[in-house]
């Protein structure tokens, strides 16, 4: 089970940090990652750390957000700075036990979370 919290609303410019707690899995994930969708749009992929690999991030997001695993614990962080409006969106935590090198695909991931909404307006 994975489940996210800090999404919330926020003025363009600023930032906001959320969180990815994963439980009952029987040992380490490998790869936990972040996506974020629109209504009506597809699921697009946003940051990934793999254990022991750099992170990998869009390019739309490159340079603003940052994502970090907590070492030895199935927890990832996404901080999300200079946030713009279109940066709005439901993000979603992902896991996958092993490392993939189609990281940046949702079909990769077997687990996912909830959701939290994102939305950068003024």
């Amino acid at each position: 089970q994975l489940v996210e919290s800090g999404g919330g609303w926020v003025q363009p410019g600023g930032s906001l940090r959320l969180s990815c707690a994963a439980s009952g899995f029987a040992s380490y994930i490998s790869l936990m990652a972040w996506f974020r969708q629109t209504p009506g749009g597809e699921r697009e992929f946003v940051a990934a750390a793999g254990m022991g690999r750099a992170s990998r991030y869009a390019d739309s997001v490159k340079g603003r957000f940052i994502i970090s695993r907590d070492a030895g614990k199935n927890t990832a962080t996404l901080r999300m700075n200079s946030l713009k409006p279109e940066d709005t969106a439901t993000y979603y935590c992902a896991a996958r036990t092993v490392w993939i090198t189609t990281y940046h695909k949702d079909a990769s991931y077997d687990h996912w979370g909830q959701g939290t909404q994102v939305t950068v307006s003024s």
